[in-house]
């Protein structure tokens, strides 16, 4: 008996080993990345998969995340899987789930993309992986952080460093130069009002909370309050009502002269988009500057569309990448979010014939090559210049939209 028990204690010995050793992996790919240590992060990486919660609604954005997958298994044996959403706030919701459950490891979100009120959720319940470590990604150092400020600060919300910017977006609104003349375009939101009353059933906007309605009545609410830096704090019940209110009487206005008379409205921006196409309305609008040529590009919108903005500014802010704090694959995640931010994917990004998302990269930053690949890209005869775009309107704090959203369902969609 003690003879056997000798023999086999080196056995056990290395079973007992082996089995810590696969316990501390396990750990440490479900929790403990350190992003500042970046060859154990692409060691740590290969093999993992990761799930990217992102919206799903556009083709030409589905196939620039499955070009971003092929090049990531190519390089970094990284298994990029889009989770296709209709909504952002339904990842949210699953890592809100996970939480209440405490599946503090092996989440089922591994990145999603996300701004406005998801990124201040997420942050304000902790469910974001540790502060800082955007700015520890090896190409975090062409990003032009001095010089956008909504690249630190996501809708009045301080970012720091727990989600990598991906893109720039702006309110520009796009026209059928064969129908409509430039010399009739609105320069703000008082004035398209008159041109939908002198043109009824022509614009509409989508039903919020899609984001690019719900972008339509943060531009005129930010254009009718009294005083437009109230909206820059979180919302005071005691004055929400009076201060909506000028946006609301907008509203009531517009819907009568509106397609459909206001008692439908375009489910999300490519339906808006197909109404344009189709002739169904004259002016319709986007959050990237270069829509309107990718849609010309792939044959979506026809040849004489161009794109306009309001003089006084439209709305502006980036959109980022987030580690939710329970994601399974960490490593992956970062590796992903870096590939993202690097000279060669934003410029692929912001082509119009791929997608024309503005960079959130500084060209003084980059090297001639990298210069070179933006240089070269066609922005397209309906992008307008850089100079062209107008100011840039301030994001709401996101508690405004949240309670806006509210009421517009209530006075329009139940009818009080």
């Amino acid at each position: 008996m003690r003879k056997t028990r000798r023999k086999d204690e080196p056995l056990l010995k290395r079973i007992v080993a082996a089995t810590l050793v696969l316990l501390w992996a396990c750990t440490a790919r479900a929790g403990t990345v350190d992003p500042a240590d970046w060859q154990a992060v692409l060691a740590d990486a290969r093999g993992e998969t990761v799930y990217l919660n992102a919206w799903g609604g556009a083709e030409n954005v589905n196939a620039y995340i499955e070009w971003a997958s092929r090049e990531l298994k190519r390089r970094f044996d990284v298994t990029l899987v889009h989770v296709k959403l209709e909504d952002t706030a339904n990842a949210v919701a699953t890592v809100v789930a996970e939480k209440a459950a405490g599946r503090d490891t092996g989440g089922r979100v591994d990145l999603v993309w996300i701004n406005g009120e998801n990124f201040a959720a997420m942050k304000a319940r902790g469910l974001l992986f540790s502060p800082g470590w955007a700015g520890m990604l090896p190409n975090w150092r062409y990003v032009d952080h001095e010089n956008k400020p909504t690249i630190t600060t996501d809708f009045t919300v301080p970012v720091e460093g727990m989600a990598s910017p991906w893109g720039m977006a702006k309110l520009v609104f796009f026209y059928d130069s064969a129908r409509t003349e430039e010399e009739a375009l609105p320069e703000n939101a008082d004035e398209l009002l008159a041109w939908a009353e002198a043109n009824p059933g022509r614009f509409s906007y989508p039903q919020p909370p899609d984001f690019i309605g719900s972008s339509f009545l943060k531009q005129v609410l930010i254009e009718k309050v009294e005083d437009p830096s109230v909206l820059q704090q979180p919302v005071d019940e005691a004055t929400f009502q009076e201060i909506v209110a000028p946006l609301f009487a907008y509203l009531d206005a517009l819907h009568p002269v509106a397609w459909r008379g206001g008692r439908a409205f375009p489910q999300n921006y490519p339906a808006m988009k197909q109404l344009l196409a189709d002739g169904a309305l004259d002016i319709i609008f986007a959050f990237n500057p270069a829509e309107a040529s990718s849609a010309i590009a792939d044959g979506a919108l026809p040849d004489t569309v161009r794109s306009f903005t309001f003089p006084g500014g439209t709305l502006a802010n980036t959109h980022f990448l987030a580690i939710p704090y329970n994601a399974s694959a960490k490593a992956g995640a970062l590796v992903t979010a870096n590939f993202l931010l690097s000279p060669e994917a934003q410029a692929r990004k912001q082509d119009p014939a791929v997608w024309g998302d503005p960079t959130v990269l500084s060209m003084d930053k980059l090297g001639q090559e990298d210069r070179a690949r933006f240089e070269a890209l066609d922005l397209g005869l309906a992008t307008l210049a850089p100079e062209a775009l107008g100011p840039a309107l301030n994001e709401p704090h996101p508690s405004w939209m949240e309670r806006i959203e509210e009421k517009w369902k209530r006075r329009y969609l139940a009818g009080n």
